[in-house]
């Protein structure tokens, strides 16, 4: 026996029951107060790795792991998406029994549920998490009952959730400290890392070694586990610890036409690779061939723990013997399909050797004979599909969509003329998401093009997916994401109010219709959205602040930034609108210090919407301090970043015509309507020019911008 064996013994005479400290025969039980690692790799496909026979890829990590581990073949996610299968997961529920249906628009409400933090927690363990992925951050409800939970990403406004991510060797960091404190102690630990997740770009050396980005990032993530096996090794952790290494779903890989996941249900996105490490290695090296789940992790880590579970679940141990109980289908959904776009969402159920997928065109495999789901024998095998649409039946299929969680946010709704979301109502046939691959790839090029900050070919490509197909709510959103970027709040506006109406109020959309009334000026409907986008999406908090500082409501605004100043993960945001409140109380060092802040961490990024009007503040806080040469210098760095930001030009005019220098005020107002050829942007220039005290210059700019706009009402109004 290790020392760290002898440590658990101690710990269980002294504070956790008197058993017996020799080795359990056939791991069917370990020690009260045996740490528990529930290692998470986003996005593994389990075919993929050496330890499933695929030998494309080097893990030698997983591969010493898998000696000391058991090995279960068929293994399966409930849901392709990261949050909902992390839930299904950590409380042994199927989705419709948790609530937790998609990665936007869902909060875990995990009162009640058989959580496993809240459980392990109830019999003494510490208990920590670190993650990788902004959907499995704390405010989508993961944290409860965690003593230490680190999600602390760079995020900006960045709409593409899969963006933002952490590299799992930082998110391996973050833990160090807290492993070391709980080392002598129970413990539970959830790991999680992105690495195999689009895009596929692994870090050198890996990007060198393999031709496929995925095995890259697979080889990338096995580089990652290592670094974690060996700290545990080095606490004196490894050896009497519980460890299971699992994903939350795999990836097609144009398997079946989709490169990526969440819109269909075939093996490729379903099977999971599951490893099992019990204390001391027992049944090391050895496999199980039934079909699993991963919710059967909870009842797993009760069933070794000896802890009483309060309800039943549909899940069961991983240790359960073959006899106990006939084979149990597995079921899966994905709403993914029909919540972003409008499609059929898709069930599935696998019984071994059968894997079954209901939809318009329902399909059903033979796994043993097939396993890359190429011949469909629907027709060929009735008694089969018989009893899989049997199973099936047995599983709640209904849904509530995001926006209707509670009975508040379905009031402020109604009040806003949204009478909630259709998509969980039978709506006629739909199509099935498979027909609709030529799409997703039109989607996909789009979404490449914002996140490269090429918002106006983004804009395009969004609005040709929308000429055919004028149900995508996530079109439409993020039509309104590259309009918003664009310096076009107006237009924006029109995009988002197409998505509130298709998804009947996501609190995503809600939040961003939040920030383009804002953008306009119109504070009290911009509070009404941001109000009931807040619970959903964290971000609008922060944009519910910005309301209440415009409104110069500052008493109100104060708790809100504070309070996403002390949290951890987003950054960029809460520091913005910490450093405009401070601007608002006249406190402007304190201001110029929280954008010091804010480059020190995000630089001029571009790419991040967000960053627009770090520098036009600073400008400002210059301008008021009388440091009219910093000011200016600010003001031309937010014109330069950002040309559509017609405020910083207008400011550096008059800063140029507080410092004498009227040459260069108008060579600034000129830049300003070349660079925004618009109505808007002239009668900006009148009016500044007018105000700086060169009237003679407006009345031919007026005169200019009348024969090319002769009806525009806010020309005639100066004229």
């Amino acid at each position: 026996m290790t020392e760290r064996g002898l440590v658990v013994c101690w710990l269980v005479l002294l504070g956790f029951g008197i058993v017996s400290c020799e080795r359990k025969e056939a791991g069917q039980s370990a020690p009260p107060g045996t740490p528990v690692i529930l290692i998470s790799i986003d996005t593994l496909r389990s075919d993929r790795l050496p330890a499933y026979g695929y030998n494309r890829v080097a893990t030698p990590a997983i591969d010493r792991l898998r000696a000391d581990t058991i090995l279960f073949s068929h293994a399966f996610t409930q849901v392709p998406l990261t949050l909902p299968a992390h839930v299904s997961m950590l409380t042994g529920l199927y989705p419709p029994e948790h609530g937790v249906r998609d990665n936007a628009g869902y909060r875990l409400r995990s009162e009640g549920l058989p959580y496993l933090p809240l459980m392990l927690k109830e019999v003494g363990y510490r208990t920590g998490a670190a993650v990788s992925a902004f959907v499995l951050r704390a405010t989508a409800g993961l944290d409860a009952g965690f003593d230490f939970y680190d999600d602390h990403l760079m995020i900006g406004a960045k709409t593409l959730l899969s963006d933002v991510q952490r590299d799992g060797h930082d998110t391996l960091a973050a833990s160090r400290d807290w492993l070391q404190s709980v080392a002598g102690e129970p413990f539970f630990f959830f790991f999680h890392i992105y690495e195999p997740h689009a895009p596929h770009a692994p870090p050198e050396p890996f990007a060198s070694r393999y031709e496929s980005g995925y095995d890259g990032e697979v080889a990338a993530a096995d580089a990652v586990i290592a670094a974690l096996l060996e700290e545990l090794k080095r606490l004196d952790v490894y050896d009497s610890a519980i460890i299971m290494l699992t994903s939350d779903h795999g990836e097609g890989l144009y398997d079946h036409g989709d490169y990526e996941h969440g819109l269909l249900l075939y093996r490729e996105s379903l099977q999971v690779p599951l490893l099992l490490k019990l204390p001391f290695s027992d049944r090391g090296g050895t496999s199980v061939e039934r079909a699993v789940g991963l919710i059967d992790v909870v009842p797993t880590v009760a069933n070794l723990l000896d802890i009483d579970l309060t309800q039943e679940l549909p899940g069961r141990s991983l240790l359960a013997g073959e006899d106990e109980g006939d084979p149990r289908p597995i079921y899966s959904e994905t709403l993914f399909p029909r919540l972003h776009f409008g499609w059929s969402e898709l069930f599935s159920v696998v019984d071994l050797p059968f894997h079954y997928i209901q939809g318009p065109d329902p399909e059903l495999y033979r796994l043993d004979q097939d396993p890359g789901e190429s011949r469909n024998i629907l027709r060929d095998d009735r008694r089969a599909l018989g009893r899989m649409r049997q199973h099936l039946e047995a599983y709640e299929q209904s849904f509530a969509p995001p926006s209707e969680e509670d009975a508040e946010t379905r009031a402020r709704l109604a009040a806003l003329g949204y009478l909630g979301s259709t998509v969980g109502s039978d709506s006629g046939d739909l199509a099935d998401p498979k027909s609709q691959l030529e799409t997703v790839e039109e989607l996909k090029v789009a979404f490449e093009a914002y996140a490269q900050g090429s918002y106006e070919q983004a804009a395009e490509a969004f609005q040709a997916v929308i000429d055919t197909q004028p149900q995508l709510i996530d079109a439409w959103e993020q039509l309104g994401h590259a309009r918003m970027a664009m310096g076009q709040p107006q237009a924006a506006l029109e995009a988002f109010e197409h998505a509130m109406e298709l998804s009947g109020g996501s609190p995503p959309v809600a939040g961003a219709m939040a920030s383009a009334l804002l953008g306009l000026g119109s504070l009290e409907e911009a509070a009404q959205y941001a109000e009931l986008a807040v619970d959903g999406h964290e971000q609008s908090r922060d944009v519910l602040a910005q309301i209440r500082i415009r409104q110069g409501n500052l008493d109100s605004a104060a708790p809100i930034v504070e309070e996403a100043l002390a949290r951890r993960g987003s950054r960029l945001g809460p520091l913005l609108t910490a450093a405009e409140l401070r601007f608002s109380q006249n406190r402007f060092q304190e201001a110029l210090d929280f954008t010091d802040e804010l480059l020190a961490e995000f630089g001029d990024r571009t790419d991040w919407p967000s960053i627009r009007g770090v520098h036009y503040l600073r400008g400002s806080c210059f301008a008021r301090l009388e440091e009219l040469d910093k000011a200016a210098e600010a003001y031309a760095k937010e014109t330069e970043l950002f040309p559509t930001e017609l405020d910083a030009f207008t400011s550096l005019a008059v800063v140029y015509t507080m410092q004498g220098n009227s040459q260069q005020a108008r060579a600034s107002l000129q830049r300003m309507v070349e660079a925004n050829p618009t109505a808007v942007a002239h009668a900006k220039a009148v009016q500044t020019l007018r105000r700086i005290g060169q009237p003679a210059v407006a009345n031919s700019v007026l005169q200019d911008a009348l024969r090319r706009w002769p009806q525009d009402p806010a020309l005639r109004d100066l004229g």
